[in-house]
């Protein structure tokens, strides 16, 4: 089977669980070296042996990227230790959601930090990095992608902060796209409907219980499903980039 990233590097944030796990592997599988980033060592770190025990490069780099000196020091070993950069993954997020009125300001707080200001602190110390390997490196391309969000597009009560983030995410990824693109950097959005993660387990029974009676019975995306669309937008040739692309369970309305 041919490796489409063989001799590239990736880094991937909220490595730790979920979408982020599986896109590291994903992405390992087409032959990338990748940088794991989160803030759970020890799962960073098994990840990182699985990796490697199936041929693989991986390194662990534990960090909390909502702070500006963390992320940049992760963007800067990861080129130390892996020679380079070619692909970011903005991947790290948390959904807290609820009622506007009487919520907690902390929680607002923790999302903004985390799926918007994190990931623009880390795209800020790799763009130098991306710029460089796309001009120097025989793909002669490199990527950001940014996972956003359905809510990215669409707002829905309950989710206003969350869905304020990921407007963000989707706007700041355009507005990018359109600076990069002359330099070869491709910048892409993923936007996932519902996907059966951790991520929607970090809220109150009551909340949970009016999502999944919104939603039914579907059958929700996996992990592996947004990896595979990562997958997809970092292998397209040189000429080609996809700059959003929205991926539902089928039975989503």
């Amino acid at each position: 089977m041919t490796r489409r990233l063989e001799g590239t590097v990736a880094l991937v944030t909220g490595a730790s669980s979920g979408i982020g796990h599986a896109t590291a592997r994903e992405l390992a599988r087409e032959g990338a070296s990748v940088a794991l980033v989160g803030r759970r060592e020890d799962r960073l770190t098994d990840l990182a042996a699985e990796i490697s025990n199936t041929g693989g490069t991986a390194l662990a780099v534990p960090a909390d990227i909502t702070d500006a000196q963390a992320a940049a020091e992760a963007i800067e070993r990861t080129v130390e230790g892996l020679g380079r950069l070619d692909t970011l993954v903005n991947n790290a997020g948390l959904m807290l959601l609820g009622p506007t009125p009487g919520a907690d300001l902390n929680d607002w707080r923790r999302m903004i930090d985390i799926n918007l200001t994190g990931l623009m602190y880390t795209t800020h110390a790799a763009i130098p990095h991306l710029i460089k390997a796309a001009a120097e490196e025989p793909r002669q391309v490199a990527d950001i992608v940014n996972i956003s969000s359905l809510n990215g597009r669409n707002a829905y009560a309950f989710f206003a902060v969350y869905t304020a983030t990921k407007f963000g995410v989707t706007g700041f990824s355009e507005a990018l796209r359109q600076e990069l693109a002359k330099q070869h950097v491709r910048v892409s959005v993923v936007e996932p409907g519902s996907v059966d993660t951790e991520l929607r387990t970090h809220n109150p029974d009551v909340i949970q219980q009016q999502i999944d009676a919104a939603l039914g019975d579907i059958d929700r995306l996996q992990s592996q499903d947004v990896a595979d669309t990562v997958g997809y937008i970092v292998t397209r040739p040189r000429h080609v980039a996809v700059a959003e692309l929205l991926v539902r369970p089928t039975e989503q309305a």
